[in-house]
């Protein structure tokens, strides 16, 4: 059977006629289909500049909207006709597989919890950032959902993260690192030498400590941390990513020589451009939801959403929440926790 994906059409900086654009470009070769959630009259006229094949894209009309500066949870509560409401209402009902959404990411996540509820052995759900790296993708988590965390929590990040790596980037054994201020186990806050101990013996595939600097190297697939210094990590690197091509592109300009150069490197700038761009990793899974879910950048544009509509479908064809369960058995957390616990109380 075809998998169906929602799209909260509503969402996102770019309005519903870029999200009606990836929509399309998702469906076209492949066998998915979309249900776009949002105002009826504004959609199908976005439709109708839009060549695709019958049936695979439908229009769900919603009234109202979550707003980007709202209040997540006063939104969903209040506002059970807005889009992202909706769209997490029909998963729960079945009508679809997996929500998209380059809205509101707070109202995304509460929505979610709220119609879907949380997995079994699963107390904080997560969003994970992709970013690519000098060798392969890495997964670190959990980049703003929760920015208070104890060890227990982060040692799910791990879990999860580690589940979703091993589906979707093909790692059996993904290399899971804890974010720190040095390699050393005794380095850190209180959560992070605590939540050390944790995973050291956990199953997981821990490496130990890593380094800001070690994000980008390949060499580790899964970095966990708390949701403050993901999204510090997440924000940082999206604008020096924005930075360094706005230098090459200043410097290129600035003589003959340099836009010769250009010329001769155009390609490789363009892979390079291609590589760095977040659009090509669609958006962030949400983790841990009875569900699935993928929160985008706001300023997602049609390719962004393609492919967050596509890291969806992946994600329910490989069926990442059960590998999600299968991980979380293999430990008694209580059991570990108490070993850990032993050397103080959790932060």
């Amino acid at each position: 059977m075809a998998l169906r994906i929602a799209l909260d059409a509503m969402g996102g900086d770019k309005g519903p006629e870029e999200m009606v654009a990836g929509a399309v470009l998702a469906v076209q070769g492949t066998g998915l289909s979309v249900t776009l959630l949002g105002d009826e009259a504004r959609l199908k006229a976005a439709l109708s500049t839009h060549a695709y094949a019958a049936g695979r894209i439908e229009v769900v009309h919603t009234s109202q909207v979550v707003a980007m500066d709202e209040s997540p949870f006063d939104g969903i509560r209040k506002k059970k006709d807005a889009s992202i409401v909706r769209a997490f209402a029909l998963h729960r009902e079945g009508a679809v597989d997996a929500v998209v959404s380059a809205g509101n990411s707070g109202a995304t996540m509460a929505a979610a919890i709220r119609y879907l509820g949380r997995l079994e052995g699963i107390s904080r759900p997560g969003i994970a950032g992709i970013y690519p790296t000098l060798k392969g993708p890495v997964a670190m988590m959990d980049v703003g959902a929760n920015v208070d965390c104890r060890p227990q929590h982060l040692y799910e990040f791990g879990i999860m993260a580690a589940a979703f790596a091993r589906e979707l980037f093909g790692v059996e054994r993904p290399r899971v690192g804890l974010l720190s201020i040095g390699e050393e186990g005794g380095k850190g806050n209180v959560l992070v030498k605590k939540s050390h101990e944790l995973f050291k013996k956990s199953s997981l595939n821990y490496i130990g400590n890593v380094e800001g600097r070690d994000t980008f190297q390949g060499d580790v697939d899964v970095i966990v941390c708390d949701g403050f210094v993901g999204n510090v990590c997440l924000k940082l690197s999206e604008g020096l990513a924005e930075a360094v091509m706005s230098m090459l592109g200043d410097e290129i300009r600035k003589s003959a020589k340099a836009k010769l150069g250009y010329l001769l490197a155009k390609d490789a700038f363009a892979s390079f451009r291609k590589r760095v761009d977040y659009a090509e990793y669609g958006g962030a899974p949400l983790l841990g939801i009875k569900g699935t879910g993928i929160v985008c950048h706001g300023r997602s544009n049609a390719v962004a959403i393609k492919n967050a509509i596509r890291v969806a479908a992946e994600m329910v064809a490989h069926k990442v929440n059960d590998h999600i369960v299968e991980l979380l058995a293999h430990d008694n957390l209580g059991d570990l926790l108490a070993e850990t616990e032993a050397g103080g109380e959790s932060p």
